[in-house]
This record gives C-alpha cells, sequence and structure tokens, in this order.
C-alpha cells in the first residue's frame, strides 16, 4: 500500500466521524515572547488526549470481521495503547495492550479504564515489540503497530489536513518524531498541499535515531527522557525513507530544553503537554531566529504526562523563573528574629513557603541559627528587592542565586 494523498484523503474521510476535529489556535504569548507567529495544534484535546486515535482508529475500520472477533494487540508507551484500548472498545472489539514497566501511572490506568487488558513487559518500547508480536501468534490476535503501518502513517497524516484547512498560510510545521509515523504521514500530505511549506522534525537528544539517518550521523541514546511517548531506538524504515523525502530538517532538544519547554506551554499558552509536544516547542525555541517572522505550526501531539511529574516539573519551572527561592540566614539565637525577618518578606510583597529552623548543626556558631526560607516573590528582581530589605535591616542572608 502507497502511502500519498489519496490514501490520507481516504483515511481521514473515514476516521472523521469517530475522532475530533482539534482546534489550531494562535499562541499570542508564546508568539510575542519568540517574535515568530506560533500557531498550535492541539492533539492533547483528542479523545484521548493524544493524535495516535487517529491512526489507530484508521487501522481498526480495515479489521475483517473475523479479525474483529479474534481481537487485536498492541506495544505502546501509552498514547497508541489508549488510542487503540478507546476505539476497541467503541467497536467491541477485545484488546490487549502490552505496555513497558514503568509507563506512567496515568497512561496504564487510562488504558484499562477504556476497557484494553493490559500487560507490563520490558524497559521500553523496544524490548517489548518481540513479545507482543509472540502474544499476537499464540492467540490469533491481529497485531497494530504504532508507528510501521501505512494505514496508521495514513491516519496520521490527517493532523496536517486539518492544520492546512484551519491555517493555509503556515510557512514551517514542527512534529514531534519518535517512530516517524506522524512526521511522515504529515509530511507526505502537507508538501502534496502546499509544496512550499517546511516540515520540521523535533526529537530528544536522548533517544535521536532518526536525526542520526536523515544527517548520516551517530546516535546518541543516553537513558531516560520526559518525552517517553518519542524514545524509539528502531524508526521504521519506511517512515524514515517518506521523511527524507518529503522532511527539510530534524532537530534535536536537551532534557533541559524539553522540560522548559513542557512549563512555557502552560504557563504561558495554559496547555498541559506531554515532554513529546515539548521537544516540539524546545527546537521551536531553539533556533526561533531563523523563524523570526514566519507563521510556524506545532503540534502538541499529546498531553498524557503524569500529575506528579508535571506538579515537580511546575515547581522547577518556577524556581528557573526566580518565583520560587530560597534564603539562607544566620542569625543569632534570640527571640524574634523570625518575627522580624517574615515580617520584612511580606511588607516587600512576597510570600513565605516553606522555614527550616536549625541550630543543632554545627555550621554555625553555639548562640546562633541557621535559618532557611523558601519564598515566592514575582519574579528574580522582586527576590532582590526583598533580599536588599532584608539587610538593609541588618541581616545576614544570602538567595539561592547566590550560593555556590
Amino acid at each position: 500500500m502507497t502511502l500519498d494523498l489519496d490514501l490520507i484523503t481516504k483515511t481521514y474521510a473515514a476516521i472523521k466521524p469517530a475522532t475530533m476535529r482539534t482546534p489550531t489556535v494562535h499562541a499570542a504569548r508564546l508568539s510575542l515572547h519568540l517574535g515568530i507567529d506560533l500557531y498550535l495544534k492541539l492533539e492533547n484535546l483528542q479523545h484521548t488526549n493524544a493524535f495516535k486515535a487517529r491512526g489507530a482508529l484508521a487501522k481498526l475500520l480495515t479489521l475483517t470481521k473475523a479479525e474483529r472477533t479474534a481481537g487485536v494487540i498492541a506495544c505502546s508507551a501509552g498514547n497508541h495503547a489508549q488510542g487503540v484500548a478507546y476505539h476497541a472498545s467503541r467497536l467491541g472489539i477485545p484488546a490487549v495492550i502490552v505496555m513497558p514497566e514503568g509507563t506512567p501511572f496515568n497512561k496504564v490506568k487510562r488504558t484499562k479504564d477504556f476497557g484494553a487488558e493490559v500487560v507490563l513487559h520490558g524497559t521500553g518500547f523496544d524490548e517489548s515489540v518481540q513479545f507482543t508480536l509472540d502474544m499476537a501468534a499464540s492467540k490469533g490476535m491481529t497485531f497494530i503497530h504504532p508507528f510501521d503501518d501505512p494505514v496508521v502513517v495514513a491516519g496520521q497524516g490527517s493532523v496536517a489536513v486539518e492544520m492546512l484547512e484551519q491555517e493555509p498560510d503556515l510557512d514551517c510545521i514542527v512534529v514531534p518524531i519518535g517512530g516517524g509515523g506522524l512526521i511522515a504521514g504529515m509530511a507526505v500530505a502537507a508538501k502534496a498541499i502546499k509544496p512550499g511549506v517546511q516540515v520540521v522534525g523535533a526529537q530528544a537528544a536522548n533517544f535521536d535515531a532518526v536525526k542520526a539517518r536523515f544527517d548520516g550521523s551517530d546516535t546518541h541514546f543516553g537513558g531516560a527522557t520526559l518525552a517517553e511517548g518519542i524514545a524509539v531506538r528502531a524508526p521504521s524504515d519506511a517512515n524514515v525513507a517518506l521523511i527524507n523525502q518529503h522532511v527539510d530538517r530534524v532537530e534535536t532538544a536537551t532534557e533541559g530544553e524539553i522540560e522548559a519547554a513542557v512549563f512555557d506551554l502552560l504557563s504561558h499558552e495554559k496547555i498541559v503537554a506531554e515532554g513529546a509536544a515539548g521537544a516540539g516547542l524546545a527546537v521551536i525555541e531553539k533556533y526561533a531566529e531563523e523563524l523570526r517572522g514566519k507563521k510556524v505550526g506545532l503540534v502538541v501531539c499529546g498531553g498524557n504526562i503524569d500529575s506528579r511529574l508535571l506538579s515537580t516539573l511546575i515547581l522547577r519551572g518556577l524556581v528557573r523563573d526566580g518565583r520560587i527561592t530560597r534564603l539562607t540566614f544566620e542569625i543569632d539565637d534570640t527571640p524574634g528574629q523570625l518575627s522580624d525577618i517574615s515580617r520584612i518578606i511580606g511588607e516587600a510583597g512576597a510570600n513565605v513557603i516553606e522555614v527550616i529552623h536549625q541550630r543543632m548543626m554545627q555550621s554555625v556558631s553555639l548562640k546562633q541559627a541557621e535559618l532557611e526560607i523558601v519564598i515566592e516573590a514575582r519574579d528574580a528582581q522582586h527576590v532582590g528587592d526583598t533580599v536588599a530589605e532584608l539587610r538593609r535591616a541588618g541581616f545576614r542572608v544570602r538567595a539561592e542565586s547566590e550560593l555556590d
């Protein structure tokens, strides 16, 4: 089966009644911050909070009656799993999903909630595939690959069809890459609809298999990544061939850049995105100067980020922006010191979040105490102003940014 605009268009027509036509919205604050005209395709609003539901449904609709009765099996870190589980349940098809051990709890739970049987095996997608294939053979079930299937890829390509219907004058579309299915389908569709549009792939630096093959360079596999949805060591050969033919460039982002980008989407645009989408924005932020003045589209491919991880990411982002910081004091161990410090911080407009007061450790003299106060401020300048007020009152204080 040849992946072309005709297949993508027919597949889109088949899945359209049961998938969300997600909006493409202008990211006003990020556009102002980056100096580009940025538009976000919100696939995190899809029924399963990720684009994968499109390709999963596309494949399910091609099954024979006998194949539907026997059921389907899939291997996924979460988003493809939920897409298969949701639409299989809706269509009355039994589904088994193999997920790597360590998959975020929310993705496991949501997959089960959609009615699928979940089996945990392996430490990553690549380790789980063969196990899944063996189980499919033993149970007589149809294996639905998350990205190495032209029908699945055609379903994902429908994202580009919608984007260019909604914003036909996009100059550039940035797409996260794992196994390559999303960008392969989107690039084929986008280049057929608008040949002049630039298509840019985004990968996590820790899982840069597609970039390595695109550039003819060595891979860099560096362990865990926040973008676990695109943590693929072995992309599809067919997808890589399409990427080489239709994609203009592939870039990577570090873990720190991805984390900051996920925080930026939340803080600037109030959009909850997972790490894969963060990789896309991170690449845009990294090359913003080259994109200045252009109309850029980003696929926010999913929003299935673990809530505990997200809460930590938010706090780290506030620390990084200087809105939460730790102040360390050396104070005389006399009554009223903490009260005076709290009053000055409050009068400066900052808020005390946490206090650690200790006199037993030997880092200070016997008649002194060490005090750590975590404060919330408007920004780094506000922290500096608050510290200045404390020093004017005679307190010996260091801000976290001043510590070695």
